[in-house]
């Protein structure tokens, strides 16, 4: 019988995405595997005694993946360790840099208690670099000790945002419109977040700015599959690969997408389309559902400027949440935006942003989408492309409130600043 089994993956030393990389292709060849999902990759700091010696403190590449097993608990074990032999690890002192660490989280339902293996694994409840890759693989995990993963990765200090890079495709983008209109400009940026382990790559055919004019169907597509040939070019032959989101309100679009290896729609429009719960149904991909009032934005459509927005926002959001699950569409894979500058005053977004916490109890993963937005020209003048430096700040404080995703332009200077600012902490 095949169990269902969750390891974490580690690796600070060497050629770290390689050593992954190398762990999951010997998983997927033993003959007891008979199916494999992996997980995003996390860059966090080593977990490190007060005593380590400074050279042990190389950042380390985490990530997770489930695994159908068909042996023993003690089977996988040993199996684990050979791959970590063959992987070139050697026994070290404890916390010691490794190029390889295999760990199983979770078999099945089952409970281990020997000198050689402990299940559940005994850090899984308190090491964020252990569930904040197992939060977005497996969303809608119960704990063994009953708590919801997602409530429980929030309340680790170390929680970590998802990094969701934009890739605008768009010529009349608000604030880089044109810039990866060749092939090598959108390889480049594909090589810059690579290097910073953004984990989501976001495309955005349709800029939905104030004034833009919305495209054809046919139109978006056609700026949409060559980029995604593009991509998939690219990661090619890695196994460990970001996880492609469409930008798009159209369903038809979307369907296309997924066809062509997305895994997450990011409806800015909050299911106005009616083919959108159809296409939610018949597929198995993550949503992001945005509050938004008009598509594109219009700033002469936005909320009252008496109502509470937090409270407007959570009131649309829970009642969509509501319809979504009347329809059988699990929570676990729904993402949640409130919509940041879309149908909101500049006061109104900033309030959003100021108490964004307030959304933290709703049963879906969170995302932020904050860069280069034009309410921050209540304290700047600076033009959109220009913003750079102020979205990074905000960033770091939404990372500091347990934000589950960051949708950013320049991810890779906002992931560098946070893990900065964790090795520093």
């Amino acid at each position: 019988m095949n169990m269902l089994c969750t390891i974490g993956l580690g690796s600070n030393l060497g050629d770290r995405l390689g050593n992954l990389e190398a762990a999951i292709r010997a998983l997927l060849a033993h003959p007891a595997v008979s199916a494999l999902k992996t997980g995003p990759i996390f860059t966090t700091p080593a977990m490190l005694p007060p005593d380590a010696p400074a050279e042990w403190n190389i950042p380390y590449l985490n990530s997770a993946l489930t695994l159908a097993w068909s042996e023993t608990p003690e089977r996988l074990l040993e199996t684990l360790k050979q791959i970590e032999t063959a992987l070139g690890r050697i026994a070290t002192d404890r916390w010691g840099p490794r190029p390889i660490d295999l760990d199983i989280l979770l078999f099945g339902n089952e409970q281990v208690a020997t000198p050689d293996l402990q299940i559940p694994h005994y850090g899984l409840l308190d090491r964020s670099f252990v569930l904040d890759p197992l939060l977005h693989l497996c969303p809608g995990l119960v704990l063994p000790n009953g708590e919801p993963l997602l409530q429980r990765a929030r309340a680790l200090p170390g929680h970590a945002p998802l990094w969701m890079g934009i890739l605008n495709l768009t010529p009349d983008s608000f604030s880089d419109g044109g810039q990866l209109a060749k092939p090598e400009q959108l390889v480049q940026r594909l090589g810059a977040y690579d290097e910073a382990g953004i984990q989501i790559l976001d495309l955005g055919a349709e800029s939905t700015r104030p004034g833009a004019l919305p495209l054809t169907e046919t139109e978006e597509w056609l700026r949409l599959a060559p980029a995604l040939e593009i991509i998939d070019k690219h990661y090619r032959n890695r196994l460990l690969r970001p996880k492609i989101s469409i930008d798009t309100y159209r369903a038809a679009t979307a369907s296309k997408a997924l066809a062509k290896g997305a895994t997450v729609i990011n409806d800015v429009s909050g299911l106005a389309d009616s083919a959108m719960l159809p296409l939610l149904k018949s597929s198995d991909c993550d949503y992001v559902l945005m509050h938004s009032l008009s598509i594109p934005a219009d700033k002469n459509v936005v909320l009252d400027k008496y109502c509470d927005p937090v409270a407007a926002v959570r009131g649309w959001a829970e009642a969509k949440l509501a319809f979504l699950q009347d329809n059988g569409i699990a929570l676990s894979r729904i993402i949640f935006d409130p919509g940041i500058g879309f149908g909101k005053t500049p006061q109104q977004s900033l309030a959003l942003l100021r108490r964004c916490h307030e959304f933290l109890d709703l049963p879906v993963r969170l995302l932020i989408g904050h860069s280069r937005k034009s309410f921050m020209s209540i304290w700047s003048q600076r033009p959109a492309a220009a913003r750079d430096d102020d979205g990074i700040g905000i960033s770091l404080r939404l990372a500091e409130k347990r934000i589950d995703i960051l949708r950013v332009h320049a991810a890779d200077r906002h992931s560098n600043a946070w893990l900065a600012a964790q090795l520093a902490a």
